[in-house]
């Protein structure tokens, strides 16, 4: 069955994550999305480990059913040809530092003249314009640029990098989002237009209400451990083998009581120090020891099950191998398999998108570098193999 893309080409000249994530997701969505990279070369990412028979698994989280077009664009027969392709495109995305595009030959407006319906996506590090356009970035630098790495940590402690890569991710996520919006608003101006992702903007957007305390109230927000700032009990406990995750709603007011039962400490329900979530976040330091105290007195099963039984909202902390295995996640088909033709059949997330009609599988692992070349300028651009050997011979291809 088709995805709801279907009928829609990429033209990717993403590299290692931010870019690559955003395409991948188009991909989910049933868009063909055709890689270009350097010949010999291919995205960087190709080279990070761990390598599980000949493949990296770092490129296949990320790359998995697109198509790979070695094409050098720092030839002039190489753009030639990029601008050929540019014609029978829905979509361009780039995650070079700005500049990059325009020294190819490559800039929006020379795109555009090839294709006025093109969807042309620039991500960068901090936007096309303003003080640190040009300079390039990672994401553990715009996470440390865009705050989140100042909230993030045990109370008093340093600055501390969240287990996933934020700063790339929610990038990409925007990125897909402004793609998906301009193809939409396409189908009724006809008119393609210019996207400009900064991966720091988009960090200030995903940081919810630290921003607007701040700017508001003008204290500066700190790192609480898994704590949140304006309610309590909101966090993960400590248990007698491990950690749960509970989350005490200050508005739902018949629930502290049922979580003091739970944890048999009937004493506090009516102490005025903890009579709502903002007072108890306020009275912190006298209520987390009781809190502390009492969870490490039974397991973890043994707290979801109680908890779950007075409709508390709870969990327990799991790791990685744990989420992999677990009952819900297996009966969302969320781990499949996918197949390389040469390396064979590799486990990856799927992907999270669930449509009633236009559901597309993902059924292949990330491609080799160059891998659709020939079959892409044959069957897009009409080329002959000659045509094709003559790019091979020049370095082109």
């Amino acid at each position: 069955m088709t995805g709801p893309l279907d009928g829609i080409r990429v033209l990717d000249l993403t590299q290692v994550l931010f870019g690559p994530f955003a395409t991948m997701l188009l991909s989910d969505l049933g868009a063909e999305v055709i890689k270009i990279e350097r010949p010999e070369v291919g995205d960087i990412a190709r080279g990070n480990g761990p390598i599980v028979r000949g493949m990296s698994t770092y490129f296949l989280s990320l790359n998995r059913g697109k198509k790979s077009v070695t094409l050098n664009l720092a030839t002039e027969r190489g753009v030639e040809v990029f601008l050929q392709m540019v014609k029978k495109a829905d979509v361009l995305i780039q995650n070079f530092t700005p500049g990059t595009m325009e020294k190819l030959g490559l800039s929006y407006e020379q795109v555009k003249a090839h294709n006025p319906g093109i969807i042309y996506v620039a991500g960068s590090g901090f936007g096309q314009y303003g003080p640190y356009a040009e300079k390039p970035a990672f994401d553990v630098i715009i996470q440390a640029m865009g705050g989140i790495m100042s909230i993030t940590g045990e109370e008093e402690g340093p600055p501390v990098r969240p287990g996933a890569s934020y700063g790339d991710i929610a990038a990409g996520l925007f990125m897909c989002i402004a793609t998906l919006a301009a193809l939409h608003e396409r189908q009724v101006s006809g008119e393609g237009q210019f996207i400009d992702i900064s991966m720091l903007d988009c960090q200030l957007t995903v940081l919810e209400n630290a921003f607007v305390r701040y700017l508001n109230t003008g204290e500066i927000p700190r790192p609480l451990g898994t704590r949140h700032p304006v309610i309590a009990p909101f966090q993960a406990f400590q248990t007698a083998d491990g950690y749960v995750a509970v989350d005490l709603r200050g508005g739902m007011k018949d629930q502290w009581p049922l979580f003091c039962a739970a944890i048999d400490r009937i004493d506090i329900i009516d102490d005025s120090r903890f009579e709502n979530g903002w007072s108890r976040m306020v009275n912190y330091k006298e209520l987390e020891p009781i809190l502390s105290t009492a969870m490490k007195t039974r397991t973890t099963g043994e707290w979801v099950a109680e908890l779950e039984k007075v409709g508390i909202p709870c969990g327990p902390v799991n790791t990685i191998a744990q989420v992999a295995d677990d009952p819900n996640t297996k009966y969302r088909n969320m781990v499949i398999d996918v197949s390389h033709p040469e390396a064979g059949t590799f486990k990856v997330v799927n992907t999270p998108f669930r449509f009633s009609r236009t559901q597309y599988n993902v059924e292949r692992a990330s491609p080799d570098l160059g891998e659709h070349t020939h079959d892409v300028l044959r069957h897009l651009l009409g080329m002959t193999p000659e045509e094709i050997g003559v790019l091979e011979d020049g370095g082109v291809i």
